[in-house]
C-alpha cells in the first residue's frame, strides 16, 4: 500500500514511567537533541520557578509534579516527532491511559535503580491491550543501581515482554563513560554537560581500534567486550517485527539527565518506531492513507492560559488532512464546526496550524462543543473506539461551600469531568453529586482548580462505594428491575449510561447472580451498537 510522504513523516508516541524515573527529564532532552530549546533549562521561567517545559499547570510548579498531559512536536533528521508527555503520578492514571488511545507507540522509562516499579506494571499491561510497540529507557546509569543484566530479566519477567538490548552502558556509577550502540555497531564517549548537546569525545565502530585505549582502562574495554558477546548470544539480534507488534522491547541504557545514550535511542526511534497506520472505529477500520480527513478528541484541557480563559480540546488525526477554517462534522451532536486558530503546541507554547496531517495533535478551541472520545470527519458516521472510562477507586460526594457560587460550582465540576480529571456520577433523588477517582491527589487538584479558575469552593464526603460497573442488558424489564431494586447503588455517569456502585466484591457479585440477564462491565466502553438491535 502506497503511504503520504507527510504521513511517513510523524512519530507520534507517549513517554510513559513510575513517578520519577526521569520521564521528563528524557522528555527535555529529546527537545534539546531536536533543536526545539537551546539549552536545557532554557525553559525554566525564574530562579523561584524551576519548572521543565511540559509542566505549566500552576499546582504542578507548586507540587512538582506532571498532572496533565503535554503536547510537544518539533522536527528532528526529517521527520515531524509528536510526543506526548503524560503524568507520572499513580493517581493520574487515567489520563496516561487516554492519551495511549492517541499514540502509535511509547517510550518506557525505567528508573536503573529501583528496577520495575508497581505503576510501571500497570502502563505496560494498558499498552499490551492495545499492542503498543514499545521502547524501554533505562535511565539513571549515572548512579549506583542495579546489573544491567538482572534489569533486563527483571523486565521480561514482570513486565511479560521479551526484550532485546540495543545500547550497552559502559560502566555505571562514578564509572559510567558513555554507551555502546549495538543498533549501529557504534561506541560514543561523551564528556559531561547536562545543558547542551556534545559531540561525542569519540566515536569507533571496531572495538579493536588503538584510539579506544587512550580513552577507556584496559579493565573497562574487557567487561564491555564480554557483555556485548553474552548479550548477542542471549538475546541475538533486533526483530522488527516482533517490536512492531508489542510482542518484543528493544532496550536503552543512559543518564537523560547527563544527556548519555539519548542520541543513541533518539535515533534507533526515528528508524524503527511505527508512522500512523490505522485506527478501530465502532463502524469499520480507519487507515492513515484514506482521503477524507477524521480524527478524534482524547483530551480536552480548560484555562490552560491562566490570563484567558480558553478550553482546549486535544485533536488525533487518523485520516485524511486536517485544513484551518474548513467545515468538520462531529458526529455525536450531528453538525458542522470549523475552526478559524487550531493550535500547534511546544508544551503552553502555541502557533497556528494551517493543515495538519495523520499521527498531528492539534489543539481547538472549544466553547463545549466537546467531550473526552468526540469524533469529527468529512461527513462520514464514525465513532471512534479505544478511550475507555475505567472503575474508580475512590467515591466522594461533592458539598457546596458556598451556596452563592452554586452556578461556579456547576459548571467546574462540568468541565472538569469532562476534562478526564475524575468521573462525574449523578445519584438521585436529588442530584447527588459523585466524583470517582483513582487517587486522592485528584482531589487535591480539583479543589485547587474550582477555586482558582471559578471561584467555587466545595468539600468531599467519603463514601463507601469502592468500584463502579457499567450495566447494560438487551432484557429492559430486568434493568428496569435492577435500576428499582437496587436504587441505592445505581448513578448515572455524565454521557447517561446506568452505572452501579457498589461497596464490595459480593455486592456485585449478588447484583449478578439476581439479575442474570444484566451485563456488568469494567470499562464504559461497551458495545452500543448491540444493545440497540
Amino acid at each position: 500500500m502506497s503511504t503520504h510522504p507527510e504521513i511517513e513523516k510523524r512519530k507520534t508516541f507517549a513517554i510513559i514511567s513510575h513517578p520519577d524515573a526521569g520521564k521528563t527529564t528524557l522528555t527535555e532532552k529529546f527537545l534539546l537533541f531536536g533543536g526545539a530549546i537551546n539549552t536545557a533549562g532554557a525553559i525554566k521561567r525564574n530562579k523561584a520557578n524551576q519548572n521543565t517545559t511540559s509542566d505549566f499547570m500552576e499546582i504542578e510548579k507548586q507540587r512538582g509534579i506532571s498532572v496533565a498531559t503535554s503536547v510537544m512536536g518539533f522536527e528532528y533528521k526529517g521527520k515531524r516527532i509528536n510526543i506526548l508527555d503524560t503524568p507520572g503520578h499513580k493517581d493520574f492514571a487515567e489520563d496516561t491511559y487516554r492519551t495511549l488511545s492517541a499514540v502509535d507507540s511509547v517510550i518506557l522509562v525505567v528508573d536503573s535503580v529501583k528496577g520495575v516499579e508497581e505503576q510501571t506494571k500497570k502502563l505496560m499491561e494498558v499498552c499490551r491491550m492495545r499492542s503498543t510497540p514499545v521502547i524501554i529507557f533505562i535511565n539513571k546509569l549515572d548512579r549506583e543501581g542495579k546489573d544491567p543484566f538482572d534489569l533486563l530479566d527483571e523486565l521480561e519477567s514482570t513486565l511479560k515482554i521479551s526484550v532485546c538490548p540495543q545500547s550497552w552502558p559502559i560502566g555505571q556509577g562514578y564509572t559510567f563513560k558513555g554507551v555502546y550502540n549495538i543498533f549501529d555497531n557504534q561506541l560514543n564517549l561523551f564528556e559531561l554537560d547536562k545543558s547542551k548537546v556534545t559531540e561525542p569525545v569519540i566515536q569507533v565502530r571496531d572495538l579493536e581500534d588503538e584510539v579506544l585505549k587512550e580513552h577507556l582502562q584496559e579493565k573497562a574495554l574487557a567487561k564491555l567486550k564480554e557483555d556485548l558477546e553474552l548479550v548477542e548470544g542471549i538475546y541475538g539480534p533486533l526483530e522488527k517485527s516482533l517490536y512492531l507488534d508489542g510482542l518484543l522491547a528493544p532496550v536503552f541504557f543512559g543518564s537523560a539527565i547527563n544527556n548519555f545514550g539519548i542520541r543513541e535511542i533518539l535515533d534507533t526511534f526515528i528508524d524503527i518506531a511505527p508512522s500512523p497506520t490505522s485506527r478501530e472505529a465502532e463502524q469499520r477500520v480507519v487507515t492513515a492513507t484514506e482521503k477524507n480527513f477524521s480524527g478524534f478528541i482524547f483530551k480536552i484541557h480548560a484555562n490552560l492560559d491562566p490570563n484567558h480563559r480558553d478550553r482546549i480540546a486535544f485533536l488525533r488525526i487518523s485520516s485524511g488532512k486536517f485544513e484551518r477554517n474548513k467545515f468538520y462534522y462531529h458526529t455525536r451532536l450531528d453538525k458542522k464546526l470549523k475552526f478559524a486558530n487550531p493550535m500547534d503546541f511546544m508544551a503552553n507554547e502555541k502557533s497556528l496550524v494551517e493543515q495538519a496531517w495523520p499521527g498531528d495533535v492539534v489543539g481547538l478551541y472549544d466553547s463545549g462543543n466537546f467531550k473526552i472520545g468526540d469524533t469529527l470527519t468529512e461527513g462520514e458516521k464514525l465513532q471512534f473506539k479505544g478511550i475507555p472510562s475505567f472503575s474508580p477507586e475512590i467515591f466522594k460526594e461533592v458539598e457546596n461551600r458556598d451556596p452563592m457560587k452554586t452556578k461556579q460550582l456547576e459548571k467546574g465540576i462540568q468541565q472538569l469531568t469532562e476534562e478526564g480529571v475524575a468521573q462525574l456520577f449523578i445519584q438521585q433523588p436529588g442530584n447527588r453529586k459523585i466524583i470517582g477517582t483513582v487517587g486522592e491527589l485528584q482531589f487535591e487538584v480539583i479543589s485547587f482548580r474550582l477555586e482558582h479558575e471559578y471561584g467555587a469552593k466545595c468539600a468531599f464526603r467519603p463514601l463507601n462505594y469502592k468500584r463502579s460497573s457499567w450495566i447494560t442488558s438487551t432484557n429492559k424489564k430486568q434493568l428496569e428491575e435492577i435500576v428499582y431494586r437496587r436504587a441505592s447503588n445505581i448513578a448515572y455517569d455524565k454521557d447517561g449510561n446506568t452505572v452501579f456502585l457498589a461497596d464490595n466484591d459480593w455486592a456485585i457479585n449478588t447484583a449478578i447472580r439476581d439479575f442474570p440477564d444484566v451485563e456488568f462491565h469494567k470499562t464504559s466502553e461497551f458495545n452500543k451498537k448491540d444493545l440497540e438491535g
